[in-house]
């Protein structure tokens, strides 16, 4: 009786070893191709280029690149010359209607955002990039774009920097 018992255990216990061994999922920016030799990244200030574009873009998007990094990858932010190095410009913002009405009036209008980022990598050039990256947000005719464009200037901006980390650091 005691045999068949610990035969059952013993089974048991593999059973459960592999199931969880074989169920894990492993998602995050420090793995990706991220080499393991780099220890420093860094985020230059991203100029405005583009005309009817808020003052404080440049500063909430270059911020919102090097709050990502430092809070999702074990790489140390640094001013100027890290292992990896992100720089660019802001080229494109824009306005404008999406949904024509039969009252030739817009239903909803799309803001849009575009910017052109150069990545370098220190250890593998083959992983450096120049390439723009556009996102917008819609939102309704009746709404005032002025009421609304911190809030959809930083959704924007978080599915841009998404993007860019995609790209850089997972090789989408």
């Amino acid at each position: 009786m005691q045999i068949i018992s610990t035969r059952l255990i013993l089974m048991l216990m593999s059973c459960a070893l592999i199931l969880f061994s074989s169920c894990k999922i492993h998602y995050s920016f420090t793995g990706g191709s991220v080499p393991p030799e780099a220890k420093t990244v860094s985020v230059q200030y991203f100029q405005n280029n583009a005309s009817l574009a808020p003052p404080t873009l440049s500063q909430t998007f270059t911020e919102a690149l090097r709050d990502k990094l430092s809070s999702q990858t074990r790489l140390s932010l640094i001013n100027k010359g890290g292992d990896l190095s992100f720089e660019g410009s802001i080229t494109g913002y824009s306005t404008g209607p999406i949904a024509i009405q039969s009252t030739d009036q817009a239903a909803l209008n799309r803001l849009t955002i575009t910017v052109n980022v150069k990545y370098t990598c220190m250890f593998d050039e083959k992983k450096n990039f120049e390439q723009s990256f556009t996102r917008y947000a819609d939102y309704t005719s009746d709404q005032n774009l002025a009421s609304i464009e911190d809030q959809l200037t930083r959704e924007i901006n978080e599915q841009l920097v998404q993007d860019i980390l995609n790209r850089a650091l997972n090789n989408w």
